[in-house]
């Protein structure tokens, strides 16, 4: 029974490990196309759940949602990102919003354009 319980917990940090490079190879994606770097913050969504919230060099910004918290950092330390603990002052005055962004926003709420 210990060999079974064992091999399923390798099965499980495998495919763990597989997941978490594959979130790698994403965030490495977005800053190749957004300006060739990428800055991050994580924050727990709920249910396990992490999101990983991207900002590139050129102000783009983006999301990823990992299962758990320890697989997101694993995530973000493979693609060797710098990584904030909050997502305020400094870091988010990088984040460059358009039009759609800003009708998204108060838009909606002051009568503005829908999103069809």
């Amino acid at each position: 029974m210990a060999d079974t319980t064992q091999a399923e917990d390798t099965a499980l940090d495998s495919r763990a490990a597989r997941r978490a490079a594959r979130l790698a190879r994403q965030i490495t994606a977005f800053a190749k196309s957004h300006g060739g770097s990428a800055e991050g913050q994580l924050a727990h969504i709920g249910r396990g759940s992490t999101r990983i919230a991207l900002v590139g060099a050129n102000g783009e910004w983006g999301n990823l949602v990992a299962p758990s918290m320890p697989m997101a950092r694993k995530a973000v330390e493979l693609a060797g990102i710098t990584l904030h603990e909050d997502f305020d002052g400094e870091f988010a005055a990088k984040v460059r919003t358009g039009p759609y962004e800003w009708s998204r926003m108060a838009g909606i709420q002051l009568g503005g354009p829908s999103n069809n």
